[in-house]
């Protein structure tokens, strides 16, 4: 096991490297400089473009430029914003606890909404109940999520007031309100995710229950439902935890459609701010963050993966 994590650790490790350089060089492919952008003006000085490049290091060459930036990033300060002055940190402070809330309750709603949906579809294959979760599960994933949101806001906000369109009050301000502002953006991006997890579990059900040990727990007398949660979906979600993890990196790295859409201020919000603004600290940042959040979920994944499967524990055991 020891060696297994070791290994895992590594890999994990050696692809963040990997992912740094790429999000350093992806950073100083887009066209134009962070320079021009302070400035608004294209007619600016040289001299001035020049000092604003020397404040910042841009004037250095780019192997120098990324060790300083990887130096800053260990020790934590990860420099500040050229267009607002604030320091990076305290910017995604502010933006990444609600990126992460939307994200957790959007993967509570596709747990809610996925699993129990694909449970069902396996046990009544090819009746009505299967015919309406494959459709369903089919809307979820062909509808844009921008015009769901724009839909959701017609329906529930404008015409029926039941929910506020747009904006964000912390949990600590008042959980009702907090939870009234997210609940339409979470159900939005949870339908998406929840139309993956149904097919995912539909399928991994429909295999387990032609197993042997299925049959033989019905022979023994077992009730139907007592098969079908005890003995088969649990084996069924083996290779469901790793799909979880993987949705979980999509969303959190893909919300900023709907977090324009209904006015959250999060890590999408911030990003498209800096990429506009050409505020490299802070789009190296956000994405090395969401990068780094995804390795370490799917580290973790893996670990889930072998609690729920004793093969797999198995074979991570050294021979």
């Amino acid at each position: 096991m020891r060696v297994y994590i070791l290994r895992r650790g590594g890999i994990s490790l050696l692809t963040l490297v990997i992912a740094s350089i790429v999000v350093f060089l992806g950073v100083r492919a887009v066209p134009g400089s962070p320079a021009t952008a302070l400035t608004g003006n294209t007619n600016f000085s040289q001299a001035a473009l020049a000092a604003i490049n020397r404040e910042y290091g841009l004037d250095k060459p780019l192997p120098v430029q990324y060790v300083d930036w990887v130096g800053q990033v260990v020790t934590g300060h990860l420099g500040a914003s050229p267009v607002t002055g604030m320091p990076v940190t305290e910017e995604l402070g502010n933006a990444f606890p609600i990126t992460f809330e939307l994200t957790a309750l959007s993967m509570l709603v596709a747990l809610l909404l996925g699993i129990p949906t694909g449970v069902v579809a396996a046990v009544r294959r090819g009746r009505a109940a299967d015919y309406a979760s494959n459709g369903l599960a089919l809307f979820g994933l062909s509808i844009p999520s921008f015009w769901f949101g724009i839909v959701l806001i017609l329906l529930l906000s404008v015409y029926l007031k039941w929910l506020p369109a747009s904006g964000f009050i912390s949990f600590s301000q008042s959980p009702g309100q907090n939870l009234a502002h997210m609940l339409m953006p979470a159900f939005v991006l949870g339908t998406g995710v929840a139309a993956v997890l149904m097919r995912q579990t539909r399928s991994g059900m429909l295999e387990t229950l032609r197993q042997d040990y299925v049959r033989t727990a019905r022979a023994k007398g077992l009730s139907e439902w007592v098969v079908v949660l005890k003995h088969a979906l649990r084996n069924s979600l083996v290779t469901v935890a790793t799909v979880i993890g993987l949705q979980f990196g999509i969303l959190l790295s893909g919300v900023a459609v709907t977090e324009n859409v209904f006015g959250l201020p999060g890590i999408g919000q911030l990003t498209i701010n800096a990429v506009f603004q050409r505020d490299y600290p802070t789009i190296q940042a956000v994405a090395l963050l969401t990068a780094a959040i995804v390795i370490v979920i799917n580290f973790l994944m893996d670990f889930v993966y072998m609690a729920l499967s004793p093969r797999v524990r198995l074979a991570g055991e050294p021979g």
